[in-house]
Order: structure tokens, then sequence, then C-alpha cells
């Protein structure tokens, strides 16, 4: 196990420096931010220094070459339009949307297994074809037109639930977070509903093909011959079967909810990197987005580690293949 995480992290270098270089190319070589920055009136003389002031008059290759440099330090470059470090201001903004991410993943797990348990066993039940149909809604419906039927429905017609914002905070190890209040939770609740409903509908439909597959296994069979109950035959050798395919998916796509959260927190306006990222390209602020875009590939890398490691927990046959390896 421990050769495999070393072989792993050692791939893993590779492919942030690669995925730096397409990053800062396809970044820094499309638009100027002095035309968004200074004002049209600004003369030459200012135009200048303000592009030597960003380090914009070198080459791109030595750019990227000390962009690389301060990157091993820790500095991603300090922002056009803040001027404060572009990881500060992620970082600032990145509770809120691990919150999110974290409470939209949660409803995926907690409504999205049980859901497709109960229409993989009782596939021609009303309640299993219902499931499957609105399951259906949850793939095609665009994400900011529930987001809006969400607040419509729940915040102007019911009256029940905030519209927008994140809510009071309180600290948690250091960390701002708005569940610990029952105001805070109010607001977290719509928009981590309305970003986790594609990822229920992907759990409910793979749960209920892996129950469907694994109920016709031989292990399922000789359980059942051995008179073992329906709750142990489902929450054993079911469950745990299909597990790594769901496992799999659902940690990929909290790094997607990480990444994608940005069309939710536009509709909530939720104070997350979301929102910080569009404000940035709004002002091609290339040191806040290259910085954003790196920690999403280090998210990616890190939970496909993760996922390597549990995987060897839920089916052997992974560690004695890497072992052989």
């Amino acid at each position: 196990m421990l050769v495999f995480i070393i072989r792993r992290l050692l791939q893993s270098v590779a492919v942030l420096l690669v995925m730096s270089l397409l990053v800062f190319v396809g970044v820094y070589a499309i638009g100027n931010p002095i035309d968004v920055l200074l004002s049209p009136d600004a003369d030459q003389a200012e135009r200048a220094r303000t592009i030597a002031s960003f380090g914009l008059d070198k080459p791109l290759w030595q750019q990227y070459f000390i962009f690389l440099k301060n990157a091993l330090s820790g500095d991603m470059g300090r922002s056009f339009a803040f001027s404060t470090p572009a990881l500060t201001l992620i970082f600032e903004r990145m509770p809120a949307t691990m919150e999110l991410a974290v409470t939209a993943i949660l409803f995926s797990i907690v409504l999205g297994i049980p859901l497709g348990l109960w229409a993989g066993l009782r596939p021609n039940s009303i309640a299993g074809k219902t499931i499957m149909a609105v399951s259906i809604l949850g793939f095609s419906l665009p994400t900011f037109w529930v987001g809006l039927m969400l607040i419509m429905l729940f915040a102007v017609q019911l009256g029940w639930l905030p519209s927008s914002g994140r809510g009071p905070t309180q600290e948690l190890l250091g960390i701002p977070v708005s569940f610990l209040s029952w105001d805070g939770l109010k607001h977290l609740f719509l928009p981590a509903l309305n970003l986790s409903l594609f990822n229920i509908a992907l759990v409910v439909r793979l749960t209920r093909a892996g129950a469907q597959e694994a109920l016709l296994q031989d292990y399922v069979k000789f359980a059942r011959a051995k008179g073992l109950s329906n709750k142990r035959i489902i929450g054993v050798h079911v469950l745990k079967n299909i597990l790594i395919p769901i496992v799999t998916v659902i940690a990929l796509q909290f790094g997607s909810i990480i990444a994608f959260a940005i069309v939710t927190e536009s509709v909530f306006a939720w104070p997350g990197m979301g929102k910080l990222i569009i404000d940035s390209i709004r002002v091609l602020d290339r040191p806040v987005i290259v910085a954003y875009l790196m920690l999403i590939v280090v998210i990616f890398i890190l939970i496909n580690l993760v996922v390597d490691v549990v995987y060897s927990l839920l089916d052997p046959r992974v560690r004695l293949s890497d072992a052989r390896g």
C-alpha cells in the first residue's frame, strides 16, 4: 500500500506540471487585463508602468518559469484587482464552497442510496417507477432554472427559506461555518439541494443498476439458501458489493461540485470560490484564475488517491493485485 501511494504521488507531480503549463498558457495567452484594469484615458507611460509592475512585459515562457518558481514556494501571485495574494482570496472563500459541496454530497448519499435500493429491489412497484421517473428530471433540468424555481417556491411563495446569502457564521476549529445555527442551515438548504439534484439522480440510477445486478449473483442466492434475512443480505452482501462504483462516482462528483458550483453560487449569491472566479474572469484577474484552476487540479488528484485507498478497503482483490504488481 505504501509503495502504491508513493507511486501515485510521483505521478501526481507529473500531472501537476503538465496542467500548470496548460492552465498558464490557456489563461495568460488570452486577453489583456490592462485594457480592463486601466481607464481608456490612461497615457502610454502609465500603461507601461502598470504592465511592468504586473510582470506582463516579459515573454510568456519567462512569465511561466517565474510563476513555476514562485508556485513551488506557495506563491501563486497577487491579484491584479485586489493587490492581495491570490491564494489568500481563494482560501477566504473556500470554506463557503466546501460547506456547500459537502452538504450537497451528503444529500446525494442520504437520499440517493436508499431511493436507488428501493427502486432496485422493487422495480415494478409504483414507488420504484416514480423514483426512476423523477431521477430523469434530475438529469434533464438545468441547474440555474431549478435554482430559480426553488427560490420562487420556498422563498417567494411560501416564505420558508431565504433566497440568497450564506447567513451568520460561527468559528469551528478556526473555520467559519454556517451550519451551526438554525438561520445558517436555512440559508444552506436551498443551494445545497439545488447543487445535489443531479448527483442524487446519478446515485439513484447507479444504486438501482448495481442492486439489480447483485441480486442475480450466486453469492446472494447462496445467502438466501442459508436462510439469511433480507436485511442482512441487502446490508452485507448487496450493498457492500455495489459501493465500489458508487464511491467512485460520489468522489469524482465531489470534485466536480467544487469546481462547477459557479452557477449555484451565482443564483443564490453564495459567497464562495465560484463567485470569486466569475468576478475574476470579468476583469481578467489572471493570478486568481490560475490559482483557482491549479487548486481544483490538486483537489481532483487528492480525491482520486483517496478513492484508490478506499477501493482497497472495500475490495480485497485490489490489494492482492497491487501486491503482485
